[in-house]
């Protein structure tokens, strides 16, 4: 068996493992190649890898101290309101929000900010009549566990050039960290405005039309049925919620019964492994046709960012579950935009993530809230889109129902 040496090249899955304030956080990505004698890991991991073969799997402490830009509180910067300059989209205004995240090229006049970066930088809210930034890394007020997981090894061969990567720096970019709640919480995400819609009409109207394709690629769809199936288990009540022909559910998993509610009924008929199926607009009903303690297991696919009025259907979920029930979501960067909430398609897609956790804090009752993402796989072999070089992100919310 061929392992890792001083000289090889490999795909290496980096995953991520840090705790929030109340919430667990995994953030995968996939590095394809990863050069060792070109490219820069962590001391301690690379030593830990020489020798490794494929499927191995190793894993390292990184203490926010030795993150690649640590934080510190000369990040904290004041401007004034004339400073803070968006470019907006389609000529819209942008007021900032406190506990949102804004390109740190917005800030003018700031030391070390440069007019094109697009770097992240949070904004906490109004100081004696001037904005507070934060322009930490996201990640880096947290400790983290980096686990690298071996998915292939090449064979040796001479390169005559290439960029190195640092990739811890390169795991840890566009996100990770986005997704834990500011000191001051999200209030201002469950505005009036910000839940509103480009098109208000009927829901019924908009989906009346069968769509009987999936909206997500094979790849994606694999890593949603996995932790699917790792949060359920067999013999589980399920609820799949604004569900369609297909409920992301693996066909190992035996359940003793599956309910599907969805809004096309032609789509509910064709899904072969519900055993019963309910017709509803959650929009205009959002009172679930189950008793208390009905389900171990709610899961919702590619459709939180459509309730105009979330909230209350995290609560109903939390009074269908059973104790201990889960609730998971899972959504890309795909939807359809006259129906998504304008919130959703203003955020980053770190920033969703966020945003669902809020909806379960606010929701209340619920415990053991995790965050799980995977990114940057390769477009899989039979997607229709072959000018699309990465599989479609996945972001996975869910907690507990609390005893």
């Amino acid at each position: 068996m061929e392992t890792i040496n001083d000289k090889s090249r490999t795909i290496i899955e980096f995953e991520l493992d840090w705790q929030s304030r109340d919430a667990n956080h995994r953030d995968a990505f996939w590095a394809d190649p990863v050069n060792f004698w070109r490219d820069c890991l962590d001391q301690s991991l690379y030593s830990t890898l020489m020798g490794a073969g494929v499927n191995d799997k190793v894993k390292v402490h990184i203490p926010r101290e030795s993150f690649p830009v640590p934080y510190t509180d000369n990040k904290l910067v004041r401007i004034r309101p004339s400073q803070f300059m968006p470019q907006g989209v389609q000529g819209k205004k942008i007021t900032p929000q406190a506990g949102r995240f804004y390109p740190q090229s917005f800030l003018h006049g700031v030391s070390g900010v440069f007019k094109q970066s697009l770097a992240p930088c949070r904004f906490i809210g109004f100081e004696n009549n001037h904005m507070l930034f934060d322009l930490n890394h996201p990640l880096s007020p947290y400790d983290t566990d980096l686990q690298a997981t071996v998915r292939n090894i090449f064979d040796d061969a001479i390169e005559r050039g290439g960029r190195c990567e640092d990739w811890l720096e390169k795991a840890s970019a566009d996100g990770p960290g986005m997704q834990a709640l500011s000191q001051k919480g999200y209030d201002n995400f469950f505005t009036e405005e910000n839940l509103r819609r480009s098109d208000a009409t009927s829901d019924r109207l908009f989906y009346n039309k069968p769509r009987l394709v999936h909206h997500l690629d094979s790849t994606a769809r694999k890593t949603i049925r996995r932790v699917y199936t790792n949060l359920i288990g067999d013999g589980a009540d399920v609820l799949d919620l604004m569900g369609s022909w297909d409920s992301h559910l693996a066909d190992t998993l035996k359940l003793k019964k599956l309910a599907v509610l969805g809004l096309n009924e032609e789509e509910l008929a064709k899904n072969t492994k519900a055993t019963e199926t309910f017709l509803q607009d959650l929009n205009m009903d959002k009172t679930l046709p189950f008793k208390e303690n009905s389900f171990d297991a709610v899961v919702c696919t590619a459709s939180v960012e459509y309730l105009v009025d979330p909230i209350s259907i995290f609560r109903e979920v939390n009074r269908i579950l059973r104790n201990d029930g889960i609730f998971a979501l899972s959504f890309s960067n795909r939807w359809f935009p006259p129906k998504a909430i304008r919130i959703w398609t203003e955020i980053h897609e770190f920033e969703r993530m966020g945003f669902v956790l809020e909806l379960f804090r606010k929701a209340g009752n619920y415990t053991d809230l995790h965050t799980y993402s995977r990114r940057d796989l390769p477009r899989p072999d039979d997607d229709p889109h072959p000018e699309l070089l990465l599989s479609d992100p996945v972001s996975i919310v869910w907690g507990k129902k609390r005893r």
